[in-house]
């Protein structure tokens, strides 16, 4: 019986993960920022060792979602 190869398989779901500076920077605010914005739960995070990494497209989703309409 012939092996069969990884093509048949789904590919794994393509995540850009961003580390806590990255995400400060982007969103131009601190790092502690970024801190409390994972700790408070607002946004997404994954604890690797000692240290996060935000999907980058919960960032996007949460910016998106953060626009008021202030006039």
């Amino acid at each position: 019986m012939p092996a069969k190869g990884n093509d048949d398989l789904p590919g794994p779901r393509q995540v850009q993960f961003l580390t806590v500076a990255e995400v400060a920077s982007l969103m131009r605010v601190s790092k502690m920022t970024v801190y409390r914005l994972v700790h408070s739960g607002e946004l997404p995070a994954v604890r690797v060792g000692k240290s996060f990494r935000v999907p980058e497209q919960a960032v996007h989703d949460y910016l998106d979602n953060a626009y008021f309409d202030a006039g």
